[in-house]
């Protein structure tokens, strides 16, 4: 398998870790930020195909991120999945809006996320 690249934004460094460290055993190209700024260094030099991106960041939230990311026509083609804590539809319709392509709510399900990101790069991939 190739290895995909794939960017994780996650503030909590124990769940970024967790997910890094799971994708990585998977054969993927992981990177990890804490923060909105700090993906946005990553992003400079690094061209994921898939982002899983935390809504709830200090400073930049995750949905501002992903209205940049999807309005730069370089970017725009990234799959990005919102992960939150928060469960709610509204929730998940703001993270649509905001041009998300996915949803999951927290806890991850570590035994379900390899799938599930499979079958976001497999739609990327379809798109091209």
């Amino acid at each position: 398998m190739p290895r995909e690249p794939i960017l994780i934004v996650d503030d909590n460094p124990l769940n970024l870790k967790l997910v890094q460290v799971l994708l990585q055993s998977e054969g993927y190209d992981v990177r990890g930020a804490a923060d909105a700024d700090h993906a946005d260094e990553i992003l400079h030099t690094f061209h994921p195909r898939l982002i899983l991106m935390d809504i709830q960041l200090p400073g930049t939230d995750g949905l501002e991120l992903t209205r940049r990311l999807k309005a730069d026509p370089s970017r725009r083609d990234i799959r990005i999945i919102a992960i939150t804590a928060y469960a709610m539809k509204s929730d998940e319709a703001s993270a649509r809006e905001a041009g998300c392509d996915g949803y999951v709510a927290k806890p991850i399900d570590t035994r379900a996320l390899p799938g599930l990101v499979a079958r976001y790069l497999d739609r990327s991939e379809a798109g091209r």
